[in-house]
């Protein structure tokens, strides 16, 4: 069995939010990330980057973080009371893309990794993370392509895994009091430790390394489509299902804010405008009650038949 090397770990995420962010950078042509590197009093710290304003994306953040703790949060023990007091290290890449335009759609990854060490026993450590899409105004081939590239981000690790992590995005990326799917998902896993470090590690890795892939190609065809008022209107309504979620359902966010982590890049996930309106209902036909009726109903995207 490989050993469990929280450095190697950590290095990885590092070299990954730096090669994102020049990516992103180059995708916007406008605007560079700005980085906050900080420290937290328990223990650890982490550097956030955002980019605010640019032709293309109206705010991006990517945080890195690799924090410690004397005992994990009531979020992180809810499901596992025998650590409960028990030290732990959290590390991760996380990050949200907000673009300008309407046809651009929003986008959320992350990869992590958790250690703990019980005064009794072997350490307990597992990977974490994922990515997935949220549209405001649907594109069948959009969908196709961002959910083939995660199939082939599974690939290595079994034929049976996309369907698993997609299946785990669609029930995870949910908003009960809404009724609604937050966008058309894609790949989330948590608490996986099967196999060796190795093994596992390398699915994180699988993971984080095929994000650009799948998420570059639709804004470099999108970004530059002209797009109206009344589309602008409708995006930043779309913003508040994503304000919702993050605050009332994420385990990050909450995670985050019960272990006392640093608030302004726990929230930077949040974007910069967004309005409600009350009761507001798409038009019959439209392409706004097309991205209700079709885009956000789970279905097989790689199928034939969707295509």
């Amino acid at each position: 069995m490989s050993l469990v090397d929280p450095e190697i770990v950590r290095n990885y995420l590092l070299a990954l939010q730096d090669q994102i962010c020049a990516t992103l950078e180059n995708e916007d042509g406008g605007c560079l990330f700005r980085e906050d590197k900080w420290e937290r009093t328990e223990g650890g710290g982490g550097r956030s980057r955002v980019l605010e304003g640019g032709p293309v994306f109206e705010k991006a953040g990517i945080n890195f973080s690799d924090v410690r703790g004397a005992s994990l949060p009531p979020s992180a023990t809810a499901t596992r009371p025998q650590l409960a007091g028990v030290p732990f290290r959290a590390m991760g890449v996380s990050l949200v893309c907000h673009p300008l335009n309407p046809h651009v759609p929003t986008t959320h990854m992350n990869v992590r990794f958790f250690y703990a060490e019980p005064k009794e026993g072997d350490p307990i450590w597992w990977f974490g993370g994922g990515f997935d899409l949220t549209p405001y105004y649907g594109y069948k081939e959009d969908a196709v392509h961002w959910h083939q590239t995660a199939q082939q981000a599974c690939i290595p690790f079994g034929p049976d895994l996309y369907a698993a992590l997609k299946h785990n995005c669609d029930n995870y990326f949910y908003l009960p009091h809404r009724d609604e799917a937050r966008g058309i998902g894609g790949l989330f896993f948590d608490d996986y430790n099967q196999g060796d470090f190795d093994q596992a590690f390398a699915l994180m890795q699988s993971v984080g390394d095929h994000f650009l892939p799948a998420y570059q190609p639709i804004v470099a065809k999108r970004k530059t489509l002209p797009h109206t008022e009344v589309e602008r209107k409708f995006q930043l309504y779309r913003r508040g299902r994503y304000v919702e979620f993050n605050l009332v359902h994420d385990r990050g966010t909450h995670f985050g804010l019960q272990s006392k982590g640093r608030t302004e890049s726990i929230l930077m996930s949040l974007p910069p405008l967004v309005r409600w309106d009350y009761d507001w209902q798409p038009e019959h036909g439209s392409p706004e009650a097309e991205l209700y009726e079709y885009f956000l109903k789970p279905r097989d995207w790689l199928s034939p038949t969707t295509n």
